[in-house]
């Protein structure tokens, strides 16, 4: 993407970055498959895996989780 692509795209409205989000995610999760899952991230999902089979981590609603990550700041 150039730079006056970059800048078009910053100076958008709000309703039409998150269309464009909205379209974007739609892409990569079509193609998500295709796509080979990090060691990184493999990692990631067993710790949390283990937190919650554990008892030290809790699961949460998307709905609930939302409000109390933007209260922390996250």
């Amino acid at each position: 993407m150039t730079p006056l692509e970059m800048e078009n795209v910053l100076n958008m409205p709000r309703k039409e970055k998150l269309q464009m989000m909205e379209m974007l995610w739609e892409d990569l999760s079509r193609k998500a498959a295709e796509q080979e899952t990090p060691d990184w991230h493999r990692q990631a999902l067993r710790e949390t895996e283990k937190g919650v089979l554990s008892g030290r981590e809790k699961v949460m609603d998307w709905t609930d989780a939302k409000p109390h990550l933007r209260a922390r700041g996250e």
